[in-house]
């Protein structure tokens, strides 16, 4: 008889059924989306958008996140860590899009995303060198800073902010703990694919709650326009002023240790042994590559999202197919414009409760990778926290950096940024600076037989 030699499939490589692949894919786009919406609305509010641009903007910003999560679950020459990645528009950079916007005009803030882009390739090889800096230590209490930052970030969509009209109504923190409950209880009490679908299943009980409600936003409910098609280079040729552009490209250093602790964290939750320099860096050239079609879409960075990690450990399901199945779903989103406004009538408050438990998740991932790490001794407690310090305060004290220039207080206020940039810095001084390498000991010698 012949022996079966072929290897066996690793998780992140398996081959779901369809059926499968469209229901959790359509989970991790579902708990996501909200993201992509609320960046081109800011976008929208705060520069004085047409509708039409808006929803121009929005289809093209759903295509870009899209193509990039193929991009990163597939792989593509070098580009993309064939890892389950989905990729989103960062709440930083669309900030610092919208100031470059109103200071120097859209199509300036269009060339400085392109420029970013540009950047990211040409800082990669110096960035490379430094991954050895980033072990457990910094990553673990990098994903705690992210928990910490996105579980407000969810609270202010299911409460609104502090002094805006129908602040923490009760009926949003109802809608919120209800999509909580039903998660709960599709997990405990549901076996198989649909306990695997709890997430999802808790945003359509949440939601269908909604409607009963009368919450559900049901105004843009219409066929027409049946596509919507996104436009290139919606504000004119874009112009590259390299001053202008300073802001987001040391973003694009921030965004580099973010992607780097995000490839370690979902490389160990779907049990793939990680290559820093192969993995990381492939990660880095697919955000790159989103960024520059970004930039032509007018659209700010499109970056890596670490939120889907908790989808991941949630469900259990760790195929990187899922994923790119997810990547189909936001090009649907992007051309078919009656999904686009569904997903878009979903409250905040019913996002926020799903989005709670997911990012809640991420966190209890940083604390099982701090585990590993042996907090007795006397460097690694000053790293995490001293870290935790840097990085708690602009989270949880708004405006800590406001007379400090837009640019910088921008920077600075970046809590997960700043504290996974000081746990690396920490990390070097106590491990790395004055540090002796370790001598193998001598092998015994053999005696001749």
């Amino acid at each position: 008889m012949m022996e079966n030699t072929s290897k066996p499939v690793t998780p992140v490589n398996e081959h779901l059924p369809w059926r499968q692949l469209l229901i959790f894919g359509a989970q991790h786009v579902l708990v996501m989306a909200a993201s992509p919406i609320a960046a081109v609305f800011l976008m929208a509010t705060a520069l004085g958008f047409s509708s039409d641009l808006t929803l121009r903007l929005l289809s093209a910003t759903f295509l870009v996140c899209g193509l990039g999560t193929l991009v990163q679950s597939l792989g593509l020459r070098g580009c993309g860590a064939r890892l389950p990645f989905i990729m989103l528009p960062g709440g930083a950079p669309i900030m610092l899009f919208i100031l470059i916007a109103q200071q120097n005009g859209p199509a300036t803030a269009s060339g400085a995303v392109i420029l970013t882009g540009v950047f990211y390739f040409l800082v990669l090889p110096l960035f490379r060198r430094l991954l050895r800096f980033f072990p457990s230590v910094v990553v673990g209490t990098m994903l705690l800073l992210v928990a910490v930052n996105l579980v407000k970030l969810s609270g202010s969509l299911i409460v609104g902010q502090p002094g805006s009209e129908g602040f923490a109504e009760p009926q949003q923190l109802l809608l919120a703990f209800a999509t909580i409950g039903f998660t709960v209880l599709c997990s405990r009490l549901l076996k198989g694919t649909l306990g695997q679908l709890s997430i999802l299943l808790g945003l359509v009980g949440g939601s269908l709650l909604a409607v009963a409600l009368g919450a559900f936003d049901t105004t843009r409910l219409t066929l027409f326009p049946l596509v919507s098609l996104p436009a290139v280079l919606p504000f004119g040729m874009p112009r590259f002023d390299l001053l202008a552009s300073l802001p987001l490209m040391l973003f694009c250093l921030v965004s580099m240790v973010e992607a780097t602790g995000q490839t370690v964290a979902i490389s160990e939750a779907v049990d793939k042994p990680l290559d820093k320099d192969r993995d990381v860096v492939r990660t880095i050239r697919g955000d790159a590559l989103a960024s520059l079609l970004g930039g032509c879409m007018g659209t700010s960075l499109i970056i890596t999202s670490g939120e889907n990690i908790g989808v991941i450990r949630a469900t259990g399901v760790r195929s990187r197919y899922v994923t790119a199945v997810s990547g189909l779903l936001l090009l649907g989103f992007a051309l078919l414009a009656p999904l686009a406004r569904l997903i878009e009538g979903v409250p905040e408050a019913v996002v926020g409760g799903t989005s709670l438990v997911v990012f809640a998740i991420v966190g209890t991932m940083g604390i099982d990778m701090l585990r590993k790490v042996d907090l007795r001794d006397h460097g690694n407690m000053y790293v995490v926290s001293v870290a935790l310090a840097v990085g708690l305060l602009p989270i949880l004290v708004p405006g800590v950096y406001s007379h400090f220039s837009a640019g910088l207080a921008s920077l600075l206020g970046n809590g997960v940024a700043m504290g996974a940039l000081t746990a690396a810095v920490m990390n070097f001084l106590f491990h790395c600076v004055g540090q002796r390498p370790a001598v193998p000991a001598a092998e015994p010698s053999r005696a001749n037989p």
